[in-house]
């Protein structure tokens, strides 16, 4: 092993929680303000990739596809918050996760209605093609430094969208006390509307830019949902903070623990079992440092001065 290969898939950890953060960050406000637990948050990462791939087959320019993913997503969201999810609000989470299922059912299947069952190709745009090198002499895709630095410019957009403007005061207000402000006169339908809309578009960025690595397929957005839910745990309900941090630390732990279990396993097994045995440890490592963080904190790392 050496230093190289271990700063790249230390990268793709990155990369990893990065694109977790864009799915957890919507899920954390949305459940924050709304008190919603909304499992269909996976089918609007697929929308988005989905909507990228075919405006970017359509137009033969992925920049016109990634906005087509945010709009699209977006849109998604609303029409859901609007149509299905407004009338959930005063119901008890049973009763939301099993509309927020059927969701997921109708989502997939309507996908797969328009589009077909086989996958859709990205290709990476020509500016963000090609690789850079890192120190000991591999290469990196630039494309996936690009995720990287986008993660990071919405995660200082969403800071300051949250605690420097009236939307962000509005929405820090919803997770205190909802009754509250619509007492003082604030649209809390639309509020929530917004906010679902918003979740929705950072789950479709998400979506659209992890297309071009991956096939965007019918229910590619189930899996990632699993890590999202995951990474507020840990991070803390309603806490964008928290959904970074978590995020960061579930990407690097599991991309980490499936790339050096099975060679530290070699140690205490015969070689030919320590692949299974490292990888079969490396699928339960996420899990287990939730159980840790949650027996330590069980609110998770940041949770809001509300809860």
């Amino acid at each position: 092993m050496t230093i190289a290969l271990a700063l790249e898939q230390l990268l793709n950890g990155i990369q990893l929680g990065v694109m977790l953060f864009l799915m957890a960050a919507g899920l954390t406000l949305i459940f924050g303000v709304m008190g919603l637990i909304n499992l269909a948050h996976g089918s609007l990462y697929m929308v988005g990739a989905f909507a990228c791939a075919a405006v970017a087959a359509w137009t033969g320019s992925f920049w016109i596809g990634l906005v087509a993913s945010l709009v699209a997503a977006a849109a998604a969201g609303a029409i859901v918050e609007l149509a299905v999810i407004r009338r959930l609000y005063d119901r008890d989470h049973l009763d939301q996760v099993l509309a927020t299922f059927a969701l997921i059912l109708m989502f997939s299947e309507g996908t797969r209605w328009l589009f077909g069952s086989f996958p859709l190709y990205l290709d990476i745009p020509p500016l963000l093609q090609g690789a850079v090198a890192l120190p000991g002499g591999t290469e990196y895709p630039v494309y996936r430094l690009a995720i990287i630095a986008a993660g990071a410019l919405v995660a200082f957009g969403l800071y300051m969208l949250i605690s420097r403007t009236r939307l962000g005061m509005r929405i820090r207000a919803g997770e205190s006390d909802r009754e509250m402000i619509g007492a003082l006169g604030v649209d809390i339908r639309t509020l929530y509307t917004v906010v679902f809309a918003l979740g929705a578009a950072l789950a479709g960025f998400a979506g659209a830019m992890v297309g071009a690595i991956q096939s965007v397929q019918v229910g590619m957005g189930e899996p990632v949902l699993i890590l999202a839910f995951v990474v507020i745990v840990i991070g803390g309900i309603g806490s964008i903070k928290g959904a970074l941090l978590g995020a960061l630390l579930v990407g690097v732990t599991d991309t980490m623990g499936r790339f050096l279990l099975p060679k530290l396993m070699v140690l205490f097994v015969p070689p030919a079992q320590a692949g299974a045995i490292g990888g079969a440890v490396a699928s339960m490592l996420i899990y287990i440092v939730m159980a840790i963080i949650l027996a330590v904190k069980p609110r998770g790392l940041f949770p809001p001065a509300h809860a």
